[in-house]
């Protein structure tokens, strides 16, 4: 297996693994969606509020609130030695939020949240949480801790989670005219006339549409595109909660260890299989 990075910034990544076939692939991408971990606000204590939300639905606003994740300072509560169901300072941290209205309309942003732990805040600040008239109140405590996106959205670490094959473009060079058609109706522009030839400039941008095949006057057409079933071009865009390549880095290390746990269970299986024999 081959992994290439074609581009990445804090927030996204595209790159390029090749040699592995659709299971492999789907399971990466599952693992991203689904595996990787996150912080999220899972528990809350209203001290008070007099807003015109509801408690609970105050609770599932802030739970949707994508927080900043420190994966090396914090364990999944099932993970964690304290073995609490209130949990510790290992595996939950607290964000406060205690504001109030005066004397106009006042709207409760995620950046009012106080976070006991620096590194675990609201991505943004300009998350809007509840509006307060004048003279209401909120006050709360919100426990956060790590989660997986299987169990509940609000702890997955991506926002978009995608792959495809890589494109293969054929050109004819006997059979084709040059007419340039096929270069005219390619949204992604991955083809070019180069004199009185048409040659693949941009491979990587083919979305295997299909439309310069359709565009092609010649009989049977001069260009044939296919997709490579042994190599993907992966994306994946982070919700701000980790880095992007972190959340690759990460599903890669969840799919190795259960591809190790499965095969020690096998073995298991086997010896036990021999000793019955």
């Amino acid at each position: 297996m081959k992994l290439r990075i074609l581009d990445k910034n804090q927030n996204s990544i595209r790159f390029v693994v090749d040699g592995i076939g659709t299971p492999l692939a789907n399971s990466l991408r599952r693992i991203m969606l689904a595996e990787v971990p996150c912080m999220a606000i899972h528990d809350v204590v209203f001290i008070e509020n007099s807003s015109v939300l509801h408690d609970e639905i105050l609770g599932l606003r802030l739970g949707l609130i994508p927080l900043k994740t420190n994966l090396d300072a914090y364990n999944l509560p099932e993970e964690c030695s304290c073995k609490s169901e209130l949990g510790c300072h290992l595996c939950r941290t607290v964000l406060t939020l205690d504001t109030q209205a005066k004397d106009e309309i006042r709207t409760v942003y995620s950046g009012d949240l106080v976070p006991e732990d620096p590194s675990i805040a609201p991505v943004s600040d300009r998350i809007p949480i509840v509006k307060l008239a004048p003279s209401q109140k909120v006050r709360l405590e919100a426990y956060a801790r790590l989660g997986k996106g299987k169990v509940h959205a609000k702890w997955q670490p991506v926002a978009a989670c995608t792959y495809r094959y890589m494109p293969v473009v054929e050109v004819d060079s006997a059979n084709c005219d040059a007419c340039g058609e096929c270069v005219n109706i390619c949204p992604k522009k991955v083809l070019q006339s180069k004199g009185n030839k048409i040659v693949v400039a941009n491979l990587i941008e083919c979305i295997l549409c299909e439309d310069c095949v359709e565009a092609c006057a010649r009989k049977p057409p001069a260009i044939k595109v296919s997709g490579n079933r042994s190599c993907f071009i992966f994306y994946a865009e982070s919700t701000s909660v980790l880095p992007a390549e972190r959340v690759v880095s990460e599903a890669l290390n969840i799919y190795e260890r259960k591809y190790s746990e499965f095969v020690n269970q096998l073995a298991g299986i086997e010896d036990e299989s021999a000793k019955t024999d």
